[in-house]
């Protein structure tokens, strides 16, 4: 008997059940549920996933890929607020939660391959399934309540390069993967300035 190859979309949900369950464990009938309002996509790069201005429905689970997530000043300047590869969540949460239009945009800046789950449905999910809702908790307190007031203490204390040995760090993975601009926008600095601070290191 020949092996048989699972499918990329397979693959994927494979993944995000993992990831899901590194935070907390949840019943076959609640991730049977889940799958039931998930849906497999691909994305080519520079395509927008969610843009700033427009009202989300959903966020996403990224299997293969790299998506960032920018804000525009009013000149049109860009900053890149966060990115997101292999095992993360982007979303415009907050856009979700207040049923109002994003101020963020969310770029993939790879092929990308990902899992986009309706978020409303998900909410009454989560409302009806005590283990998701614990899932949920977890998550928050470890990617937003953690990580968020940390790199709020870092923008305000540290300097350029304390940051950027922080981004790598953090982003080991990510530092060969992003151009230079991308990772000068996050850190709040000129692609020039990050490039004096690379030939010091």
């Amino acid at each position: 008997m020949g092996s048989t190859t699972l499918r990329d979309d397979e693959k994927a949900f494979f993944a995000l059940k993992e990831s899901l369950e590194s935070y907390s464990t949840i019943s076959d009938e609640t991730w049977h549920k889940l799958k039931g309002i998930s849906t497999f996509r691909s994305l080519s790069k520079h395509f927008y996933l969610y843009r700033a201005g427009e009202v989300p429905s959903s966020f996403a689970y990224v299997y293969q890929g790299l998506i960032r997530c920018f804000v525009c000043d009013e000149k049109g300047n860009e900053y890149n607020k966060n990115f997101f590869g292999e095992g993360a969540f982007p979303g415009a949460m907050t856009a979700l939660l207040t049923s109002s239009a994003s101020a963020l945009t969310f770029e993939a800046i790879e092929d990308v391959l990902i899992i986009e789950i309706d978020f409303s449905a998900y909410r009454k999910l989560m409302i009806e399934k005590h283990d998701l809702t614990l899932l949920q908790i977890h998550y928050l307190e470890k990617n937003w309540l953690l990580a968020k007031d940390a790199r709020e203490i870092e923008m305000a204390q540290d300097d350029a390069t304390t940051r950027y040995l922080r981004f790598i760090e953090q982003y080991p993975s990510l530092v060969d993967r992003l151009p230079q601009y991308h990772i000068a926008l996050h850190l709040g600095i000129t692609p020039t300035q990050l490039s004096r601070i690379r030939k010091k290191l």
